[in-house]
């Protein structure tokens, strides 16, 4: 639900609160960037994974969908107690629940147990990703937190990056169980980073005091909300397609395609890398243009880059087709995930951290439907990868004309 001081806050001019620095935006990205981190760093190990626990495709691929289910349902929890607890307790606790469940994982017995564990992994690290969101929007409005949130994908894009990466290599020298135990450590150097440098964003007076009545209020009003609901949605939808490709691309570009782990992760590292050069763009340029049509245009950008995934799996084509077809669907989150994120949550300050879980929860279930639904084509898994980014970049492409209208719709009115 939207108060008078929100909207006073969100139509006035742009404001960066003086406490937020440089330092503290990295610190920012790093929590964003965890669970990136997670899903990414064991995907060039999932064929070996699925062949040690005697498990088939589609059941490793659950191991990726807990995981976001994880992430949901935990922002759920997260979200609401930053509002009311503070934003610290909460992402430190989760951190150490990230940290026991990762050493967990490095010894699953069995397909079953490593999907609970995933489960729990998600559901503590989610801390992580909510308090972040909030701790951005407690500091910053309007178009600076559009570029803040945008650089914080420059810091938050180095995961997917180096993650595939570094899971290769740990594959070098050890098994997947190996690919764990880096997480556990990434967490717990995280866990002492935030301890010492995170500070308390959100002052005891502006804390909620209600209970669970009341964070269903919230929740309820956030979802009648279309300025909240559908930019949400645009960039969930754009999150869907991306983990149908994270699911998906281990088999496509390895089993069909024929690349060796190492060079899966140079093409992931690549895409990666332009989800981050155009995050950076979209910081660049959005004073200018307004972050509604930057979600359009990285909504085109995906369902040409989709259109293209299709064509090329129904007509059998070569590898860089495939190619550049992933790039395009991976690179427009630069441009879709910031912009979605500061127009969903730039009337909701007083209820940051609710709103930040729900939106949350709304991207990571989308991206835990599209994940499995990959390695349901069996030997075609090309088409059934393809064929769910596009029906997700179809999602986000209505969603973000239908902010572009209300945008024009506003702006004529004005």
């Amino acid at each position: 639900m939207t108060s008078a001081t929100d909207v006073t806050v969100t139509t006035a001019e742009p404001r960066t609160h003086p406490g937020a620095s440089r330092g503290l935006l990295i610190l920012l990205g790093a929590l964003t960037g965890l669970t990136p981190l997670a899903v990414d760093m064991y995907l060039p190990a999932l064929p070996s994974l699925t062949r040690d626990l005697h498990s088939t495709s589609s059941a490793a691929q659950l191991t990726l969908a807990a995981l976001l289910v994880g992430l949901a349902s935990g922002q759920l929890l997260a979200g609401p107690l930053s509002d009311r607890l503070g934003r610290r307790p909460p992402v430190l606790v989760g951190l150490l629940g990230f940290v026991l469940a990762s050493v967990g994982c490095a010894f699953a017995p069995n397909v079953g147990v490593l999907i609970g564990l995933r489960f729990l992994q998600g559901f503590a690290g989610s801390s992580a990703v909510v308090v972040a969101r909030a701790v951005v929007r407690d500091l910053f409005t309007g178009v600076a937190a559009a570029r803040a949130f945008a650089s914080l994908m420059l810091v938050m894009g180095a995961a997917p990056i180096l993650a595939p990466v570094i899971g290769a290599q740990v594959l070098r020298l050890t098994s997947w169980r190996g690919v764990f135990v880096v997480l556990a450590v990434a967490g717990a150097l995280l866990l002492a980073t935030t301890w010492r440098a995170l500070p308390e964003t959100l002052e005891p007076e502006r804390r909620t005091a209600g209970g669970l009545a009341h964070t269903i209020r919230v929740f309820g009003g956030l979802l009648r909300d279309p300025g909240f609901l559908v930019p949400t949605l645009a960039g969930g939808a754009g999150f869907a397609a991306m983990f149908a490709y994270i699911a998906g691309s281990p088999y496509v570009l390895q089993e069909l395609h024929g690349l060796s782990p190492q060079a899966y992760s140079g093409v992931f590292a690549m895409n990666a890398a332009t989800l981050i050069l155009l995050s950076q763009v979209s910081s660049r340029v959005v004073h200018r243009t307004g972050p509604g049509r930057l979600l359009l245009m990285g909504a085109v950008t995906s369902a040409t880059g989709a259109t293209l995934l299709v064509i090329a799996a129904a007509a059998q084509l070569a590898l860089p087709f495939v190619l550049v077809g992933l790039v395009l669907v991976v690179g427009s989150v630069g441009l879709m995930s910031p912009n979605a994120t500061a127009l969903a949550l730039a009337a909701h300050g007083r209820t940051a951290g609710a709103a930040s879980a729900l939106l949350g929860v709304l991207q990571y279930v989308l991206g835990a439907i599209a994940a499995p639904l990959t390695g349901l084509g069996g030997d075609r898994a090309d088409l059934s990868m393809a064929v769910t980014i596009a029906a997700a970049s179809s999602v986000a492409l209505a969603c973000a004309l239908a902010v572009q209208r209300r945008d024009q719709t506003r702006a004529s009115s004005a």
